[in-house]
């Protein structure tokens, strides 16, 4: 009876639980991988290695390839974090260090609402505030001031890779600000009050700090990132969804979330174009893993030590 009552004991049941959770996770993962490797069997069958290096996308006559989505996705990704980390490091850094704790009780609530705002009314917003925006005064700067750059030339539309850019940069800004901000009140007290005693300034101490939570703040700039890599609705009103390829941020373009969300149901009917977009897919989740793969090898190499 004390064996039986031992083997339903609370600490083996909550590791039968988490371990159950574990497992669960690893099937749900793999059967993403291999229902997307099945709806996109015929494709990679039909086209093959010519699939990711073909910049031709023509439903109609059957002539698939990936390569415009993949430069858009990650060219938006890229450029939204680019624009992101200084400004969400400088938010980070003044709520946990330099303003007042009323202030930052305002502040830190309102970033994280931010967070919690639908993908879809950042995306009306950039319709309808953000690409008019940009096509009336943004962009005639940019092309007044640094317009003998390619990324600056070309017509004005409004919608393109810059728009999508900036609105993906302004949706990851409260990510990546509020995981950095915790990462560094996690850091201890004592560690800033020992930099202060020995004549350390107070960015001194802050740069201390930084470099204690440098583990935190990466893990940060991976989930902003990702959450980059996949948007798709507001990517979808912005972009242009133009499956080309140009150096201009003012073209119009495309990114692999933005053509399944746009072209999904003109492919219900047409199997090998179904199958196209079902590789698209699995591209884009390889992608994901293969980035996410490289940032925590970097973090463990550079940042972390032996994790």
């Amino acid at each position: 009876m004390k064996q039986y009552k031992n083997y339903f004991s609370g600490e083996k049941i909550w590791r039968t639980i988490c371990f159950s959770s574990i497992i669960l996770i690893i099937i749900v993962f793999f059967m993403f991988i291999i229902s997307l490797a099945w709806g996109s069997a015929r494709s990679i069958y039909e086209y093959g290695i010519n699939f990711l290096i073909n910049v031709n996308w023509d439903p109609v006559f059957h002539r698939f390839g990936a390569i415009p989505f993949i430069y858009g996705t990650l060219l938006t990704s890229i450029l939204a974090l680019i624009l992101a980390f200084p400004i969400s490091m400088g938010v980070a850094i003044a709520s946990s260090e330099l303003l007042p704790k009323k202030i930052s009780m305002v502040l830190d609530p309102f970033v994280e609402l931010m967070a919690a705002i639908p993908s879809i009314v950042y995306g009306m917003w950039a319709l309808f505030i953000l690409a008019p925006f940009i096509r009336e005064f943004l962009g005639p700067a940019l092309k007044r001031y640094l317009g003998s750059i390619p990324l600056f030339q070309g017509p004005l539309t409004g919608y393109g890779y810059l728009t999508a850019s900036i609105i993906l940069f302004i949706m990851i800004l409260p990510i990546i600000s509020s995981l950095s901000r915790e990462a560094l009140k996690a850091v201890p007290r004592e560690i800033t009050e020992m930099a202060l005693a020995i004549g350390a300034t107070r960015w001194e101490a802050i740069r201390i700090k930084i470099g204690v939570a440098k583990a935190g703040i990466f893990g940060a700039v991976i989930l902003g990132f990702a959450r980059a890599l996949g948007e798709t609705m507001a990517v979808l009103l912005v972009i242009g969804n133009k499956p080309i390829v140009s150096i201009s941020l003012f073209s119009s373009g495309a990114t692999i979330a933005s053509v399944l969300a746009n072209e999904y149901p003109e492919a219900v009917s047409d199997p090998i174009y179904l199958s196209a977009l079902n590789e698209l897919a699995l591209i884009l989740l390889g992608l994901s893993l293969i980035l996410n793969l490289i940032f925590l090898r970097i973090m463990r190499r550079h940042i972390g030590g032996k994790m």
